[in-house]
C-alpha cells in the first residue's frame, strides 16, 4: 500500500526525478550518492517494480510516476499541515504548477490566474503543452493541474468541462488571393492542401487534420514554417507566409480590420478543453479551479461532460 512506503525512500526518488541524477539529488538532500542509490534500490524492492530509468537525465518509469505524482502529493500535504500548525515561520508563498496549451496562455488563461486572490500568496508555475499533451505531465506528477483536451482522467484527479476552444483557418488577403483567388468551393480542398502552412511545431498535425477533414489523403502541403508560439503563429499567418487554424478569439479582430480572411466559412473546428486537477482538498487549488472556470465560461463555448465515478 502507498500509506507504508517509507517517506524518506519517496522523498528521494522525487528528488532524483527533479534534479535529473543521482549525484545531484544527493547534493539536493545532504547526503552521499550511495545513500539515494540505496533508499532508491530499498523503495524499487520494497514496491517490485523498476521505478527509474537510468538514463541522463533520469526518467521514470511508469509505475515511478505513480510514486513520483505521490510523493508530490505528500510534500504539499506536509507543507500545509505546518502551515496551519504555525511551524513554517518563513511566510513562504505557495507555489503551484499548472500545465495549459499556448493558445490558452495566450488569449483566456492569464486572466483567470488574476481573478485569484492576492491575499493567498500564490505563485504559479506554468508548463506550456500541448493541450493533448498536458495531462502526460499530469500523470506524471510535474504540475498540479493542467488544461487538457482529455475528458478521462488522470488517476488521482478530479475533471470538469471547461468549454470548447474555436479554431478558424485564415490567411492574409494578398496570400488568399495568390492561392485561392480563382478556385471554387469544389476546388478549395486541393488548394488548400497545396498551399504553403504555418504550424505551431513538428508535433502539430491541427491544420493536417482539417485538410483531412475537407478531401481525406495526407493532410496539409509539406511546405510549411514552424512557428512555436501562438502570437508568433498569428503574426506569421497575417504575413502571409502560410494558411493557418487560429484561435477564433485571436482571429476577430484582424478579420473585421481586413488583415485576415477565413478561407473556409463555416468550417470551423471546435476543440473540447477540461480542467484536471489532483484530488486534494488544497483550498488555494479550489480558488484556481473556480477563478479558471469562470473565465472560460465567459470566453469558451460551452461543453457539457457527463459525470462519471472518477469525476
Amino acid at each position: 500500500m502507498m500509506t507504508e512506503l517509507p517517506f524518506d525512500q519517496v522523498r528521494t526518488l522525487l528528488a532524483v526525478v527533479d534534479e535529473g541524477t543521482f549525484d545531484a539529488a544527493a547534493g539536493a538532500l545532504h547526503v552521499t550518492p550511495s545513500a539515494v542509490s540505496q533508499r532508491v534500490k530499498a523503495l524499487e524492492q520494497r514496491t517490485g517494480r523498476v521505478l527509474l530509468m537510468r538514463t541522463k537525465p533520469v526518467r521514470p518509469t511508469e509505475s515511478g510516476e505513480v510514486v513520483v505524482r505521490f510523493a508530490r502529493q505528500l510534500a504539499r500535504l506536509e507543507r500545509d499541515a505546518h502551515a496551519e500548525l504555525g511551524m513554517t515561520g518563513s511566510g513562504e508563498p505557495t507555489r503551484l504548477s499548472i500545465a495549459v496549451n499556448a493558445d490558452s496562455l495566450a488569449t483566456w488563461f492569464l486572466p483567470a490566474l488574476t481573478r485569484v486572490p492576492q491575499e493567498l500568496r500564490l505563485c504559479f508555475e506554468l508548463r506550456r503543452e500541448d493541450e493533448d499533451h498536458t495531462a502526460a505531465l499530469l500523470r506524471e506528477g510535474v504540475v498540479m493541474a493542467a488544461v487538457t483536451s482529455s475528458p478521462d482522467p488522470v488517476p488521482g484527479c478530479s475533471v470538469r468541462a471547461l468549454g470548447r476552444m474555436r479554431y478558424v483557418p485564415t490567411a492574409s488577403p494578398g496570400f488568399a488571393e495568390r492561392w485561392f483567388g480563382a478556385g471554387t468551393d469544389a476546388s478549395l480542398p486541393d488548394l488548400v492542401a497545396d498551399a504553403p502552412v504555418v504550424a505551431f511545431d513538428r508535433i502539430d498535425d491541427f491544420q493536417d487534420d482539417f485538410v483531412r477533414g475537407l478531401r481525406g489523403g495526407l493532410g496539409a502541403s509539406a511546405l510549411r514554417h514552424f512557428v512555436p508560439t501562438s502570437e508568433g503563429f498569428v503574426a506569421a499567418v497575417a504575413a502571409g507566409m502560410g494558411w493557418g487554424m487560429v484561435p477564433e478569439v485571436q482571429a476577430e479582430p484582424l478579420l473585421r480590420t481586413g488583415e485576415l480572411v477565413n478561407i473556409a466559412p463555416n468550417r470551423g473546428v471546435d476543440v473540447p478543453l477540461f480542467w484536471q486537477q489532483w484530488k486534494l482538498d488544497f483550498p488555494a487549488l479550489a480558488a484556481v479551479a473556480e477563478a479558471v472556470a469562470a473565465v472560460a465560461a465567459e470566453t469558451l463555448t460551452p461543453e457539457t461532460l457527463s459525470a462519471g465515478p472518477d469525476s
